[in-house]
């Protein structure tokens, strides 16, 4: 075995994003019914952690529009941590009042972005975590914020994104109150070289309240900035099924990590997840058929899994 194994995390948690980050960026409105049976699969293929929905007006995005009967029905689940995304404090309210577990606050390091995604600049997006903060400990919830600091490579609207802004920004989140933060490449500009060092940085800064990575895979680099990622020691990662995503305000985001391949990835490595890789793969080709005429990406599916998985159930090596 290789010596760096040894220095990865012994275990590694994938959440979900497809039900939010996926179907927001895609024309097709999903059917309640089928988001529910989208949970239940992914809870009986292993996933413990999914993002499945978001409060923001219907008139915005109608795709997200039931997300309050969506969490609901997640919440039934043992064992399932189930979060949303929340724009302001509206959005976090209804979310606290909804039992969400974890709410994220999106915060872009991009001026530019910023002011396209949520009209505001980054430092009233912090402002805003403060309200939030006070809400929620107002109201006696356990519902965890994390602070996600997106564009942390760049973006296509404004360009170059200084690293120091972005661990400033990450800093301030963690000052205001925020529970959790994460980093995400919203436009898929990263390299594992400054994966590693960003990272490296944010951990430093930010040690166990580190939350997760969210890499996309616009330029073919999703799962080597995982790797990256991996070796400076974070264990949680986003993805969505059939790496279905993007960003409606980001030109060129497109292709979230697939979840599918991460959790080969990781398996074939020896990194638990607790996920059976031919039930997500049977999913996966539900979903397919679900969002006929969407892009949907991922490399797997059309692989299939080597013998050294699917003659042990797929889950060998994950489990």
């Amino acid at each position: 075995m290789s010596t760096l194994l040894n220095v990865l995390p012994s275990r590694v948690v994938i959440r979900e994003v497809g039900l939010r980050d996926g179907l927001q960026s895609i024309a097709t409105v999903l059917p309640t019914e089928q988001k529910r049976e989208w949970i239940r699969d992914a809870h009986a293929a292993g996933l413990r952690e999914i993002e499945v929905g978001s409060f923001v007006p219907a008139r915005l995005l109608p795709q997200l529009a039931d997300t309050a009967q969506v969490l609901a029905y997640a919440k039934q689940f043992s064992g399932l941590f189930a979060s949303v995304l929340v724009p302001n404090l509206k959005g976090a309210e209804r979310a606290i009042e909804e039992g969400a577990d974890l709410l994220i606050v999106p915060l872009s390091a991009s001026h530019a972005h910023s002011l396209a995604n949520l009209r505001k600049t980054p430092d009233e997006v912090v402002q805003e975590v403060v309200r939030i903060r006070a809400a929620r400990d107002a109201a006696g919830s356990k519902t965890i914020i994390e602070g996600g600091v997106g564009t942390a490579f760049g973006c296509t609207l404004q360009g170059h994104v200084a690293p120091d802004e972005v661990l400033r920004l990450l800093q301030a989140l963690l000052d205001a109150g925020a529970d959790r933060v994460s980093l995400a490449d919203t436009v898929g500009y990263a390299d594992p070289r400054m994966v590693r060092d960003l990272f490296g940085q944010a951990l430093r800064i930010a040690g166990d309240r580190f939350w997760c990575g969210h890499f996309h895979d616009t330029r073919g680099l999703a799962m080597a900035n995982v790797y990256a990622a991996l070796e400076v020691g974070v264990a949680r990662f986003d993805a969505s099924l059939a790496g279905i995503g993007g960003c409606p305000h980001a030109p060129g985001a497109s292709g979230n990590a697939a979840t599918e391949d991460l959790a080969y990835m990781l398996a074939s490595m020896g990194l638990p997840t607790g996920i059976d890789l031919q039930r997500l793969l049977a999913l996966r080709a539900k979903v397919a058929g679900w969002l006929a005429g969407e892009t949907l990406h991922g490399t797997l599916w059309r692989a299939g899994l080597p013998k050294t998985l699917t003659q042990t159930g797929g889950a060998a090596l994950a489990a």
